[in-house]
């Protein structure tokens, strides 16, 4: 078996290596790099993540499972950092040595930071992957200007999602209008219009030429000599090639990494794909033509067939900001070209065909993209419309909700996933095959709609046009994950009703798919089973979240955050002792209070991990889990002179009693003493304020980037009364929320009457509750200690393949 190494983890490289494996996945032993301590994961909707509609499990493209299941061997967060092309050895920048008969570089492109003064200062960064979104999410909580520079589409997202961060945002962009490469002037100022409804203030035709500020950035200075304030300066002006390893590894380099039609460069059996590929002189930057690439390579590569790469139509499809835009090929005017225009100001919808003699050779629609597969077909085929009816090439209004499908008129061969090249045809052929009959199958079988999404409501009409009556007759629930048809409903309650109590028995007994299951599937079904029956239930720690098995949460550059914990925010000089200890012996980076009142280690290499925790002796504080993780005390009535009651004990208590009880989300509490709120008990999950002789129970309350107000639940006298009534809520939040389910996303989708009508209103139903929860702490693993002690953390645990971070 020959011996592949790909350099490069993201979304081409990965591409590529699928196309290789489905060509014949025999051929090669796989060992893959990959600088981001992730799976490959869709960067196209990280603008998704930064304005909370999306977690980044939501957006993993291959998960761990996947990676096992073809005998990829990933060095996940571990970059390549030399090639020997002569001994053909790619080196790693934790030690690893992998040899290779073909090697494929991949490396994608690093942001472009403008080399202004000022530049490296504290709150200035890019948009391009997790840890910049992570950024972004944490400067929020603690200041509200941001600014960004550079109106282009990457700019705007981040501009969205700033605003989603209810921060004040400014737009700094040099040309005259926005996303100028992918609109023209009439369009983008229709997009201006809409953008600035919604909050974003521009400022066009400025040059920053200074970032002001101590360490931190106070604010910008353009050319022009004005000046505006700001906490956060993103930077979205562009990318560039990431060609520094292909450099000094002798290949071939002008602004990227130079190649032939077959993806080969100029050094034997060495290829490369993606952003960092330039190809007849052209770099490319979009998703399509990166996956044209790739299946060229795939083909070069398996041997299975000659094609040859010979360029890409550079075309758009996708919402920015909630509105539809689409261009392709060339949309400006010139002095050979004509164009058809429709223009409807009070409906929001602009399009333009531009034609050179009697062909399209470019469009862009603004508002309505219903057209763009007709016209990107158009484009393609270069179709003659000289005997077309000019009007009727762009229908003048919206499409009626009750008029014919726009896919009915298409022809099999036209493309209605642009991102993946997949055809009307295709999709016809996979749903009648292979018996399709949701939206997420498709996706599964084709890669329809598996990039930016913007396809989505096309695929979903010719499901139901190719499915006709069958479709309605369809159950079109949202399946768990791809691996079976199961909703999280039927699955909960085939584990109940079949007294399932093993992941594999559930997987085998319910005809999963893929025998394996997947990252998205195993931790739920483990927690289903748990849930459903402690009693007799096996925990799988297979299943497990790597971050849950190590008792640790992985950071950025591949190590660890170990965070004891501490009841209530309290602790003592024997435990700041023992941290400081491990923080010295095992050269901790830095040790930092965290919001939830304890101590994080971070920094902490993944080899250290079970002696740490040895040596600390002391509880997880769950950073980590599905779980419990913190209640939040302010000083309470003994030392505080607005103090109604003792929130230290009664935090203390509620973190022993639940402290490592499994849910479907992280669950954080808080207790304060009085209503002055100090310890932020309105947005936690389960918040407790105190008043004189009662306690106030605030429920689905979040501090994140979905900020809420928690609800008011009830009040109660005592703290028993809080202790038992935790219990039942918490435990019909165990029942009916959906695996990854906020607090405050089920509360919303269930309703607070309900809530209320089954605890505060229904006495039987709420102690019914609060003893399932005992059931559940009575099963629960042995106390910490004896967990050490045990030495069931194991190194074992850092070896799991099977999970995600």
């Amino acid at each position: 078996m020959e011996k592949l190494v790909l350099i490069g983890n993201g979304m081409a490289g990965i591409r590529t290596l699928e196309e290789i494996i489905k060509r014949d996945p025999d051929r090669f032993e796989v060992t893959i790099f990959g600088k981001e301590p992730y799976p490959n994961y869709n960067r196209i909707l990280l603008s998704s993540v930064l304005q909370g509609d999306s977690s980044v499990e939501d957006i993993i493209l291959n998960d761990y499972d996947w990676y096992e299941k073809n005998g990829c061997n990933l060095h996940c967060g571990e970059e390549a950092v030399q090639v020997d092309t002569e001994q053909k050895v790619v080196y790693g920048s934790f030690g690893t040595e992998a040899a290779y008969d073909k090697l494929i570089f991949a490396t994608g492109s690093d942001p472009f930071m403008l080399p202004i003064d000022g530049a490296d200062k504290e709150g200035v960064i890019a948009f391009r992957d997790i840890k910049d979104c992570e950024a972004m999410i944490e400067t929020s909580k603690t200041h509200k200007r941001a600014a960004v520079i550079g109106g282009g589409l990457l700019g705007l997202e981040a501009a969205r999602g700033l605003l989603n961060l209810n921060m004040e945002v400014d737009v700094i962009h040099l040309p005259e209008f926005l996303m100028e490469r992918q609109l023209d002037e009439p369009a983008a100022a229709m997009l201006r219009e809409e953008l600035e409804g919604q909050g974003m203030r521009f400022h066009m035709n400025k040059q920053t030429v200074k970032i002001r500020g101590e360490d931190r950035v106070s604010g910008l200075l353009f050319k022009d000599g004005t000046s505006l304030d700001t906490d956060l300066v993103v930077m979205a002006v562009g990318i560039r090639p990431n060609v520094t390893l292909a450099a000094a590894s002798g290949l071939e380099t002008d602004r990227a990494i130079l190649v032939d039609d077959q993806m080969c460069t100029n050094v034997p059996d060495v290829y490369a794909v993606g952003e960092c590929v330039e190809h007849r002189g052209t770099v490319y930057g979009l998703v399509a033509p990166l996956y044209e690439q790739g299946s060229v390579l795939a083909d070069h590569l398996a041997e299975t067939a000659e094609s040859a790469y010979e360029g890409s139509l550079m075309y758009t499809q996708l919402k920015v900001s909630g509105v539809d835009v689409f261009s392709a090929g060339e949309f400006t005017d010139g002095a050979d070209t004509k164009a058809i225009r429709v223009h409807d100001e009070f409906e929001g919808v602009y399009k333009k065909v531009v034609v050179r003699g009697g062909s399209v050779i470019g469009a862009v629609l603004f508002g309505d993209t219903s057209d763009s597969p007709r016209l990107l077909d158009m484009i393609k085929k270069q179709t003659d419309i000289s005997e077309m009816d000019k009007a009727a090439i762009l229908p003048s209004e919206k499409r009626e909700a009750s008029a014919e499908s726009a896919v009915v008129s298409m022809a099999e061969d036209e493309t209605i996933c642009g991102c993946n090249g997949v055809c009307k045809g295709d999709i016809v052929a996979s749903i009648q095959e292979k018996e399709l009959s949701s939206l997420q199958e498709v996706t599964q079988h084709t890669n329809a709609g598996r990039s930016c999404g913007g396809c989505k409501p096309l695929v979903s009409e010719l499901l139901e046009l190719t499915l006709g009556d069958a479709f309605r007759e369809a159950d079109q629930k949202e399946p768990m994950c791809g691996c079976t048809t199961l909703s999280h409903e039927e699955v909960t309650a085939e584990i109940r009703d079949k007294k399932l109590t093993l992941v594999r028995e559930v997987m085998n007994v319910l005809g999963w798919s893929e025998p394996e299951g997947c990252s998205s599937c195993r931790p739920a079904i483990n927690y289903y089973i748990n849930m459903v029956n402690p009693e007799e239930a096996e925990d799988d720690a297979n299943s497990r979240f790597i971050n849950e098995r190590v008792h640790a949460n992985i950071q950025n550059d591949g190590t660890y955050s170990v965070v004891p914990r501490m009841y209530g925010g309290v602790t003592n000089p024997e435990e700041l002792r023992k941290i400081a200890d491990v923080a010295d012996k095992y050269n901790v980076r830095m040790v930092k209070v965290t919001g939830g009142q304890r101590l994080d280690l971070l920094g902490v290499k993944k080899a250290d991990l079970p002696s740490i925790w040895e040596e600390l002796g002391m509880p997880s504080g769950h950073a980590y889990g599905k779980a419990v993780r913190t209640v939040k005390t302010c000083v309470g009535q003994d030392f505080c002179r607005f103090g109604t009651q003792d929130s230290i004990q009664l935090g203390i208590d509620l973190e022993k009693k639940f402290q490592g009880v499994p849910t479907p989300h992280k669950v954080k509490m808080g207790v304060s003493a009085c209503p002055r709120n100090c310890a932020e008990s309105g947005i936690k999950d389960i918040g407790i304020v105190g008043l004189q002789g009662a306690w106030e129970m605030y429920v689905g309350g979040n501090g994140g980037v979905d900020l809420r107000q928690g609800d008011l639940l009830c009040t109660v006298t005592t703290d028993e009364d809080v202790i038992h009534m935790t219990a039942a809520y918490m435990q019909l939040y165990r029942e009916t929320a959906k695996y990854l389910e906020r607090t405050s996303h089920w509360l919303e989708r269930v309703g607070l009457k309900w809530v209320q009508e089954q605890l505060v209103d229904n006495d039987a139903n709420c102690a019914a509750l609060a003893e399932r929860m005992e059931r559940t702490i009575a099963q629960m693993e042995e106390p910490w200690e004896q967990i050490v002690n045990s030495g069931t953390i194991k190194q074992d645990y850092f070896d799991v393949k099977h999970v995600t971070t």
